[in-house]
């Protein structure tokens, strides 16, 4: 049976206190003393703020199980995951604490969201002050192609397409990599999803979750932070038809439904790097929490070396949970998009803090889209702590 790495060292850990405590009693039986016994149980502890309770989605159950447990968390006004504490491995010298931030749907087309072309693109950037410049990466997912090229999709009810004239200012505002895996990549065809990769590296963002292939769809962004080498993979779990899905000699997008590839992506990343996230486009619109399907996922690539997850698609913010110690943000919600309720409006921006010994928690920083095009922070700016 596969045991995940923090498994691993969790196990690594207990033989040295086995190992520690046989030493203790060979030191008493020649006469000398035993140090008491230090218990190295790992003790769940999770805190969070109440959430207005006109807005905020009902609290899923928790449930215990065997390690690794899969925890989830209702999304209230703060929403943070704190990793049980244990024995901390060794600290690599050089290594920083990181802060990354996630967000879910942002869409750029001035078609969909005239906000944007009337104020300008910074107007999507501009309600968070310094959140994605101050940190040590961003990621975001990009619901739409970037291109001048393409015709829509037939008999698609919603179709964009991106300005690539708007790629500057997100970059300016902090954005360092952006998931192209979801049901608008190739809203105006193969030609206008692949222009999205060329516009996106040209503007100085990273793409991921598609390629001319399978093989490069499924290939992370690699970036390096604070002594750090980072990973950052994207996949698309809502396909509109199967030729959306990159194959061997066909653009698209990597598949979020399959689990073997994606577990296998996962692994292939963690050989390259220190850390790796994904951004996944996942579940049903409307959706408050996480389908089981979708919790089943995150449990396999977090099992195969994730070391969180930013998942989105549903249009509504879901909970924050945790898997093996690591975040997941089951849904983002909408962030740079049209103001079209009040629940389509409440969103958050996920922050995933990695401290120089490698351990990971997270939060979620509540947000709203006052405006069309238009989020704004209404709480707090960081992770307690």
């Amino acid at each position: 049976m596969a045991v995940s790495r923090r498994a691993a060292d969790r196990r690594t850990r207990w033989i040295g206190l086995a190992a520690a405590v046989l030493g203790s009693v060979a030191t008493a039986a020649c006469g000398g003393s035993v140090p008491p016994a230090t218990s190295t149980e790992p003790v769940a502890a999770t805190s969070a703020a109440a959430a207005p309770p006109s807005t905020a989605p009902p609290t899923a159950p928790r449930t215990t199980a065997a390690e690794p447990t899969t925890r989830v968390v209702a999304a209230p006004r703060m929403t943070v995951i704190t990793p049980p504490p244990t024995t901390a491995p060794p600290v690599s010298p050089g290594r920083q604490r990181l802060v990354v931030h996630g967000t879910g749907d942002v869409n750029l087309d001035p078609d969909y969201v005239p906000a944007l072309r009337a104020e300008g693109y910074g107007h999507a950037w501009s309600g968070l002050g310094d959140l994605f410049t101050a940190d040590d990466l961003t990621v975001v997912n990009l619901e739409c192609p970037v291109s001048t090229r393409g015709t829509p999709v037939p008999d698609k009810q919603f179709t964009f397409r991106c300005d690539p004239a708007a790629l500057p200012a997100a970059r300016a505002a902090g954005v360092d990599v952006v998931n192209l895996a979801n049901n608008h990549s190739r809203d105006y065809g193969p030609d206008a999803l692949l222009d999205s990769i060329t516009h996106s590296e040209a503007a100085g963002i990273a793409p991921v979750g598609v390629g001319p292939d399978a093989t490069a769809a499924n290939a992370p962004a690699i970036v390096e932070r604070g002594g750090w080498r980072i990973a950052v993979l994207g996949f698309g779990g809502v396909v509109p038809a199967a030729d959306w899905l990159a194959g061997p000699d066909r653009p698209g997008m990597a598949d979020g439904d399959d689990t073997a590839a994606m577990t296998a992506a996962v692994r292939a990343a963690a050989r390259q790097a220190d850390l790796v996230f994904v951004s996944i486009h996942w579940g049903a619109e409307l959706d408050t929490e996480p389908r089981p399907d979708d919790v089943a996922r995150a449990r396999a690539m977090i099992e195969a070396g994730a070391d969180g997850v930013f998942g989105h698609h549903a249009h509504r913010l879901q909970p924050l949970g945790a898997h093996d110690d690591r975040p997941v943000a089951w849904g983002l919600g909408n962030f740079v998009w049209p103001r079209l309720s009040a629940a389509s409006a409440r969103t958050a921006v996920a922050e995933f803090v990695v401290e120089p010994d490698g351990t990971v928690h997270g939060c979620l920083l509540p947000a709203e889209i006052v405006s069309s095009g238009h989020p704004v922070l209404t709480g707090p700016r960081a992770c307690p702590g």
